[in-house]
């Protein structure tokens, strides 16, 4: 029997201009309540980020030598530091107790939409709790939990119980890092360059495999012990209609260019600028974060152009439309 989520999806993917429903249809609509988040506790059996998952393997990023020991293993992984989620997957650093790297795989085809049900984050048991940055970092201050896989992005599935597992999983501590309420909020900066990545996406039913993560610089602040990110990095990865990958890369940074990050007087709590955001070659991301991204440097538009600096040796140029990203 075809669910009001499936006929749903079956119209939008015909652009129907509207659809009628029956009057169960509608009951079936309205008894989602919301719901406590439920993690999957069986973690074997979580696939993770999908390398097949376009039309061209797309590998997983690679650690450069110089920080490839810095990598958390989970235990009993025989060396493999990948942690698998249901649709995505994250690496985490040993010694700054934040992710490297996350990779999610998006699929506008199947994709659920699924209602946020608070903030009920969880630690990863695979790994010891004292090797994640946790609780304690965001209690009764201003830095938000930021989601690095965003919850939105996985929620796809053949289920709505597929896509639930994996909205649930967006929410260890591992896909999480402190980033002030513009940057995680507001549909200026990030937020509204990952609106526009979930809604191309969706709007013309495509996949989409998309990397994110922490630049962890050396100088960045301590705030309680954990040295604060001052910038963020995206690559999202297509294949356009010739079934070519195509990559763009993007970069947000605050930094003491931009209004810098301190303690406040009275100790409470990292005072954040303004954010600014970049498009900027895949290379330049992975000279930044010592980490290689495979085919994107080479299906990257960027590749080799003349651009101005967007700091940390990251060249780019500063992103004042959504009208003007091409994703394919």
């Amino acid at each position: 029997m075809t669910s009001v989520w499936q006929r749903l999806r079956q119209a939008r993917a015909r652009r129907d201009p509207e659809v009628t429903l029956t009057r169960g249809e509608v009951t079936e609509l309205l008894e989602r309540a919301p719901r406590p988040l439920a993690v999957d506790p069986a973690y074997e059996d979580r696939a993770g980020f999908d390398l097949d998952f376009l039309a061209v393997p797309v590998p997983l990023p690679r650690l450069d030598p110089a920080i490839a020991e810095d990598a958390a293993i989970p235990a009993d992984a025989d060396g493999d530091p990948v942690l698998r989620y249901h649709h995505f997957s994250v690496v985490l650093s040993r010694s700054r107790r934040l992710a490297r790297w996350t990779a999610v795989n998006l699929d506008g085809r199947r994709r659920y939409v699924v209602d946020r049900s608070g903030d009920s984050w969880t630690l990863d048991p695979r790994l010891p709790d004292e090797a994640q940055v946790g609780e304690a970092l965001y209690a009764d201050n201003d830095p938000d939990r930021g989601h690095l896989v965003r919850r939105q992005d996985p929620v796809w599935g053949d289920t709505l119980e597929e896509a639930l597992a994996a909205n649930d999983d967006t929410f260890h501590f591992t896909n999480c890092a402190p980033q002030h309420a513009d940057f995680n909020q507001s549909p200026e900066t990030w937020l509204g360059l990952e609106d526009y990545i979930l809604n191309t996406v969706s709007d013309l039913q495509l996949r989409a495999s998309v990397m994110t993560g922490p630049v962890l610089a050396e100088d960045d602040p301590l705030y309680r012990e954990v040295a604060i990110p001052l910038a963020f990095w995206k690559a999202v990865a297509t294949v356009d209609d010739s079934g070519a990958l195509h990559a763009t890369a993007y970069v947000l940074r605050q930094d003491e260019l931009v209004g810098g990050i301190e303690t406040r007087v009275d100790g409470t709590g990292p005072v954040f600028g303004p954010y600014r955001m970049f498009q900027v070659p895949v290379t330049d991301i992975e000279a930044a974060t010592l980490l290689d991204l495979g085919p994107l440097r080479d299906a990257d538009p960027l590749a080799g152009d003349a651009l101005g600096s967007a700091g940390d040796g990251v060249r780019g140029h500063e992103i004042g439309s959504f009208a003007d990203v091409v994703l394919r």
